[in-house]
């Protein structure tokens, strides 16, 4: 096991920032009360969720009375979806979705489609992308139309203010899955008229835990949980103070560092892609590199090889990457994600996604690529996989 260590499996999980474990660590000891208590050691840990509701609106350009607040992405695309329908969603109008969806979306909206509600899922292309002029169809017979800001494995980046302004002229209710984009990309959700947006702490840097809905005033959602009066009656349970109080304090350092975190991202991101595409038979998916991707995201693959393989040889080196999304490291069917972008399966189960953080740099970087190439070579000479053996 190599003693140089080098994470790059940022989309999975980020590491907690040093100035956000600072700003969390009182709540775990002396300001322990519950938020929800009126004394004073509850009004103290209430004022700190408050401050952070501000710091996350500020941050998306919403109002703090709109941030509801939830455990994960997970959760917050699932309180949406289901609670959008539970609403009152008539059941002969669709809910519009794509192919490349995290499951997170993709299956509390296949959940619902058992349940007799329509469902409409969008092919893509080699890159990612649906066609608008598709979805603008789509849209005007939608009651809710669900699409991610950027794909988890792959990176594309959709064109969110073109879409929110499809759905806002044919009077559908749009929905984006932004945990890969908010603290990364610049979010308006006003200008962009996003109506519902699902982020997760622990990939802008903040701690596990802890997530947010943004939802749109007038937007009307059932809870799925009963309970007490939390977070409008929609999300009952005690509130995760140093939780959602380390979320506000990662979103407010993400924003202000975005720029220059990207640039230096995108920097990383352009030698890698070249030492990788220096390898014989090796390919990259989703959008080009400079284009219309998220700048720490490379997905790329490498033919006779499996995945799985690379990752623990990998290991040995002290490199953490990933074969596609950490909620489906343990499943091996290949990709959703690259089979929907029409790879053959023996190609998606060859695939690694490297996601960078600021924590990582470009001699990070130029590590992995002679890593990667060792690691290759040394597969491909003996893998059944190999030309001429299996095709």
């Amino acid at each position: 096991m190599s003693t140089k260590q080098v994470y790059l499996d940022n989309a999975a999980s980020t590491p907690v920032d040093k100035r956000v474990l600072k700003e969390i660590l009182p709540f775990f000891g002396e300001k322990y009360g519950n938020a929800s208590s009126v004394h004073s050691s509850g009004r103290e840990g209430m004022e700190a969720i408050q401050k952070a509701r501000e710091k996350i609106a500020k941050a998306i350009n919403a109002e703090p009375e709109e941030i509801i607040f939830t455990s994960s992405g997970t959760e917050s695309n699932n309180l949406l979806i289901k609670g959008f329908a539970r609403a009152g969603l008539e059941k002969e109008k669709h809910i519009l979705t794509q192919k490349t969806e995290h499951d997170a979306v993709l299956h509390p909206i296949e959940e619902l489609a058992k349940q007799g509600f329509e469902t409409r899922v969008l092919e893509v292309d080699r890159e990612g992308f649906f066609q608008m002029e598709e979805f603008e169809k789509e849209a005007g017979r939608a009651g809710l139309a669900s699409i991610m800001h950027a794909n988890n494995e792959i990176g594309t980046i959709y064109p969110i203010k073109k879409i929110g302004k499809i759905c806002r002229e044919k009077g559908t209710v749009f929905h984006t899955d932004a945990v890969q984009t908010v603290g990364k990309e610049k979010i308006n959700v006003k200008k962009m008229k996003i109506d519902a947006l699902s982020a997760s702490a622990h990939k802008f840097y903040g701690p596990k835990g802890a997530g947010f809905l943004y939802l749109k005033e007038g937007i009307k959602i059932e809870g799925l949980m009963s309970g007490g009066g939390q977070e409008r009656k929609l999300r009952p349970g005690t509130y995760n103070t140093q939780g959602i109080v380390g979320m506000g304090k990662a979103l407010e350092i993400a924003n202000k560092e975005m720029n220059n975190a990207k640039e230096k991202e995108k920097k990383m991101q352009k030698e890698l892609a070249k030492r990788l595409m220096e390898i014989d038979d090796s390919w990259i998916n989703g959008p080009k590199i400079g284009s219309k991707r998220l700048a720490n995201n490379l997905s790329a693959g490498f033919e006779y090889v499996e995945g799985e393989a690379m990752l623990i040889k990998l290991d040995d080196y002290g490199i953490a990457a990933s074969t596609g999304s950490a909620c489906s490291s343990d499943s091996l069917k290949a990709s959703h994600v690259l089979l929907g972008i029409g790879l053959r399966p023996r190609r998606a189960h060859g695939t690694l996604r490297f996601s960078l953080g600021k924590q990582n740099n470009i001699q990070d970087v130029k590590y992995v690529g002679e890593k990667m190439k060792k690691v290759v070579g040394e597969l491909r000479n003996i893998s059944p996989l190999k030309k001429g053996v299996i095709k």
